[in-house]
């Protein structure tokens, strides 16, 4: 067995910790998207 396995750092679950990365990535994805639009809309 890898001694890696034995003694891990950390212990959390790697579904919780890609699931965060994958909401945070959307939200920066979507403000860039959000911001412009708003920015259009208020300028007319």
């Amino acid at each position: 067995m890898n001694p890696f396995e034995k003694d891990v750092q950390c212990k959390r679950n790697d579904a919780m910790d890609s699931g965060v990365g994958f909401i945070v990535s959307f939200v920066f994805f979507a403000l860039i998207y959000i911001i412009p639009v708003v920015i259009d809309f208020v300028s007319r």
